[in-house]
């Protein structure tokens, strides 16, 4: 079996779909309709019997059907049987999470990233753990040259839309998916307090997380904040990056940061345009550098070295920090800084020289993303690469 898992809007049905009906011939049924949804929750087995092949799309909302698959898997163990899909990450909810242990491949679908929209297969990642520096020379400058980019995002509908089509969408997506899933996900019933959470994320986004710091901002108890934030985590709404946990002879801040899961969808929650994210130096920080998280999570969603990375944030009380540090099992180390400059700086390398003077061998790569025209070394193993880096070809 397959379980794809992805936001909702970012692709999951056009690919199961077309593979349903080309590639892999099979019987396609959503969930999201009320009578499929309704067999699947009164007579789980019936449902799943007889077929060879089956797309069941939305599978989160009868989360019993994954018993039943478990049993018809059980007595037969052919491949290829089941393709599901799911809009929430199912491997968190704890009916789900050992209905099938060692019995389906997850996969997550993130909106498309820039290499895909550029027509290319970066190679970005599996670059760096080889200790190769993209070569950029002649990349757009400035904030300007990549607003664009940044506010329209990766959700296929609105990646071609103007601004005012943008908004529209993911003000009403935002709406649909608060008031439709977070009930059915967990026993909040708040979808409001589940809306200014995500707003104030937004505003934070890039930051580290302090539940009682959200809590008091909205009156809120700092559990049902994480309640809530746990929630939109599962709705691939926010992206969580836990503190690296290493003991470089500092004491290390061990709060995770939270990202916006798309940078479209972001500047519509700030109501950010393009001559905000050009003249606004405190907004664009943030802004950019969820934008180069996102885009590294979707490369590392599609590449060879996926499964073997593990990706954090690093910051100490000394004021050191690395936005973000991707570690290969075996504990080779890429660490990656985002600055909203086109003019990189030896300040702005701080953190990557500490890492890998206290890693040695370990630290493959030190990259600075900035918004510049070329690569520029900076020392050992540490460079400043354009922004564009991340999905040349």
């Amino acid at each position: 079996m397959v379980c794809l898992l992805g936001a909702r809007q970012a692709g999951k049905t056009t690919l199961v779909r077309s593979i349903a009906e080309k590639e892999h011939p099979a019987r396609y049924v959503s969930l999201d309709e009320p009578a499929a949804l309704e067999a699947a929750r009164t007579d789980p087995a019936s449902f799943v019997a007889g077929g060879d092949r089956l797309v069941i799309d939305e599978v989160q909302r009868a989360p019993d059907l994954l018993l039943a698959i478990k049993r018809v898997v059980d007595a037969d163990p052919a491949r290829g049987r089941f393709l599901m899909t799911g809009s929430a990450d199912i491997l968190t909810l704890p009916q789900i999470a050992d209905a099938l242990p060692g019995r389906v491949d997850y996969l997550t679908l993130w909106p498309f990233s820039q290499a895909e929209l550029a027509g290319v297969r970066s190679g970005f990642l599996e670059d760096a753990f080889a200790g190769t520096t993209p070569w950029i020379m002649g990349a757009p400058v400035g904030r300007a040259a990549y607003a664009d980019r940044v506010m329209r995002g990766g959700f296929p509908e609105v990646v071609e839309a103007g601004e005012a089509r943008r908004r529209r969408f993911f003000a009403g997506y935002v709406d649909s998916m608060l008031g439709r899933e977070v009930g059915e996900l967990s026993s909040l019933r708040d979808a409001d307090a589940s809306g200014r959470i995500l707003r104030l994320v937004a505003a934070r986004s890039a930051a580290l997380t302090n539940f009682s710091s959200i809590g008091r901002e909205l009156g809120i108890d700092h559990k049902t904040v994480a309640n809530h934030l746990r929630t939109l985590e599962q709705l691939f709404l926010v992206v969580r990056l836990p503190a690296w946990n290493v003991n470089l002879g500092h004491r290390v801040i061990r709060s995770a940061k939270l990202h916006v899961a798309d940078t479209g969808m972001l500047c519509s929650l700030l109501g950010a345009d393009a001559e905000r994210l050009s003249e606004d130096g405190a907004i664009a920080g943030s802004v950019f550098e969820t934008f180069a998280v996102d885009e590294i999570i979707r490369l590392a969603s599609v590449s060879e070295l996926g499964q073997l990375l593990e990706l954090s944030h690093y910051r100490d009380q000394r004021g050191n920090e690395v936005d973000l540090v991707i570690e290969r099992a075996g504990g080779d180390i890429v660490g990656i800084e985002v600055k909203a400059s086109a003019t990189p700086r030896l300040r702005d390398i701080a953190g990557l020289a500490q890492l890998r003077d206290q890693l040695g061998e370990r630290f493959r790569l030190g990259i600075l993303l900035h918004l510049g025209p070329d690569t520029v070394p900076m020392g050992d193993r540490i460079s400043a690469v354009p922004l564009a880096g991340l999905w040349s070809d």
